[in-house]
């Protein structure tokens, strides 16, 4: 037996789409979408419009950025944050 031979009924296709995370202009959508809505509740809102730009410029290169190292770096940063410290002095 070979290694692309497969017993019937017991192989499935599986889509790229199921295995690689959603990303919107390099970042994860999540991050994405509440970074949009940081800037333009700054913009919009307060009227910052300057403060707006730079900081959703700032956070999207962030996120890009630690995307490229980890596509699922906000999953990981939330467990993380979940966790207790047991060992703590």
């Amino acid at each position: 037996m070979g290694v692309h031979d497969h017993i019937k009924g017991f192989a499935i296709p599986v889509r790229r789409s199921l295995t690689e995370p959603i990303l919107l202009g390099g970042a994860p959508r999540n991050v994405t979408i509440v970074n949009g809505t940081i800037a333009a509740a700054l913009g919009l809102g307060l009227q910052l419009w300057p403060v707006g730009i730079g900081y959703w410029l700032t956070a999207h290169a962030l996120a890009v950025f630690m995307a490229r190292r980890d596509e699922q770096f906000l999953e990981v940063l939330i467990r993380h944050i979940r966790h207790k410290g047991y060992l703590q002095c």
